[in-house]
Formats: C-alpha cells, sequence, structure tokens
C-alpha cells in the first residue's frame, strides 16, 4: 500500500520540532545529572573544598562575576585572535594544496605529520621564545584549532565530483568561475565542520597557554583559586569556560545556517526519512 505523504502543514512543522528536540532533550539531561549530583553531595556531606554542589557553583558564578568576567574576556580576546589566524591560515594553505598537485604532495603530509607532536607539548617552548604575555596564548590557541580547519576545507575543495568539473568547462567557465560556483559551495559543509571543531578547541589552547605561564586569564584563575582551596571558584571558572566555548560554538553554527541553508534543510529533511 502507498504512503499518504504528511499534510504541507505538518511537513513544515518538522524542522521546527526538530530544533526544539534538538534543545530540549540534551538541556534535559544536562538539568538531571546537575540535580543527582547535587543530591548525592547533599546525601554525602562532601565538603566544599573536595566537590561543591551545583548550586553552589552557579551562585559563585553569580557573586564572584566581578572577578571572573574581567579574566573570562582577557581569555575570550585569546580565543578570538587565535581562532581568525587558524581561519585565515589554515583556508588559505586548504587553498593552496588544492590548487596545487605538488604543494598537495608535499605540504600535505607534512602537516599530518606535524600532529604526531602535541600541540600542547610546544607550550613551555612558546613561553620560553614570547615570554609570558597574550602573544603565546594566541599562538597556541591558533596551532590547536589551525589542524581540523585546513584538513577539513582541503577535503571539502578536493571532493568535487569531476562530472561537475566538466560539466562547469562545457559551460565556459574558466578556473576562478569554476571554484567560485562548483567548488567553494561544494566544499562549504566540510568547511564549517572544521570550524565547529578549531572552535571548540580554542578554548583548550587558552587555558593551556595560561596554565603554563601569565597573571590574567581563566586558566590562571583556576590555578589560583586551586591554590587557595577555593574550590567552588575554580569549578565555576570551569563554567565560564564551557559557557564560552558553547558560545563560540554556537555562533560558528549560526554563520553556517547563514552562509549555506540550503545545506541544513537538506540535512533536517534527511534526518526525518
Amino acid at each position: 500500500m502507498a504512503t499518504v505523504a504528511a499534510p504541507a502543514p505538518a511537513r513544515r512543522l518538522l524542522p521546527s520540532l526538530d530544533r526544539v528536540q534538538s534543545v530540549a532533550v540534551p538541556l534535559g539531561a544536562f538539568v538531571t545529572v546537575l540535580v543527582l549530583v547535587e543530591a548525592v553531595v547533599r546525601l554525602l556531606d562532601v565538603q566544599e573544598f573536595i566537590f561543591p554542589a551545583p548550586s553552589t557553583v552557579f551562585a559563585t558564578m553569580w557573586t564572584e562575576r566581578a572577578l571572573i568576567l574581567p579574566e573570562a574576556a582577557y581569555t575570550v580576546t585569546e580565543m578570538i585572535v587565535g581562532f581568525a589566524i587558524a581561519v585565515g591560515v589554515g583556508v588559505g594553505i586548504a587553498l593552496w594544496v588544492t590548487a596545487s598537485t605538488l604543494m598537495g604532495r608535499t605540504v600535505y603530509p607534512l602537516l599530518i605529520i606535524s600532529q604526531v607532536v602535541p600541540s600542547i607539548a610546544l607550550a613551555p617552548i612558546f613561553l620560553i621564545w614570547f615570554g609570558t604575555g597574550v602573544l603565546p596564548k594566541i599562538l597556541l590557541v591558533a596551532l590547536i584549532s589551525f589542524f581540523p580547519i585546513v584538513v577539513n576545507t582541503a577535503i571539502g575543495l578536493r571532493s568535487l565530483e569531476r562530472e561537475k568539473v566538466h560539466l562547469a568547462r562545457t559551460m565556459g567557465a574558466g578556473g576562478i568561475a569554476t571554484f567560485v560556483r562548483f567548488r567553494l559551495p561544494n566544499a562549504l559543509p566540510s568547511m564549517f565542520a572544521g570550524l565547529k571543531l578549531g572552535a571548540t578547541a580554542t578554548v583548550i589552547g587558552a587555558v593551556v597557554g595560561e596554565f603554563m605561564g601569565g597573571d590574567h586569564g581563566l586558566g590562571f584563575l583556576m590555578l589560583t583559586a586551586n591554590g587557595s582551596l577555593n574550590t567552588p571558584l575554580m569549578f565555576a571558572s570551569i563554567g565560564y569556560t564551557a559557557v564560552i566555548g558553547l558560545g563560540f560554538f554556537g555562533i560558528v553554527a549560526l554563520v553556517e545556517r547563514l552562509t549555506i541553508p540550503w545545506y541544513i534543510a537538506a540535512r533536517a529533511v534527511d534526518g526525518h526519512r
């Protein structure tokens, strides 16, 4: 028996319901975990300096905001500048290795090999070379964010089907027109996947750099709170770090939705099949 298609209004409601569920389900799970942790901490009477209750952490995030927010702003600055460098250099190198077969065979393997050395291990070296100011933290953010951006962008640029290239040539499109009309739009979904991975990695680079040296930032505040056994402040700083990381990811996801709405719509439709 043939299936009956859903009415048009129902089909229009599906993406909206999907978006609501995509927010409500993880939020509900998060709240459930917080409630369970709160109950366990209260029932077992865990000392605050060992593991503070979530309610205590949220209260500290509010009461100590005058202390935390300037340090958070310092960390966000490192993340923004470092991520901008990673995007510029990463996309540029991806274009380079895609446009030139020789460069692709030479540079791309070197990028893969470079990942054998953990980026975080370079933090002490950056501190020796550039001091304890903001520059080594920015470079570490850029280095950690760079690899997923360049790899995913290069994969997207190389994934254009040969038939589409032939079609562009038969339509009289030159190299630049083929890139703008065919290769770049085809690469955008993969590029944004790399950007989202890089965005989530920025907070790691910034905080690790602040752990290694310096006197500002959320990482420095965590170390200070740890040294004074102020565990609620340490967890509050971690909470702000998580919020910032989610915010970075959300901004990139929003730009993706505005830039390639056809891909987002097709992905939503595929999810309901």
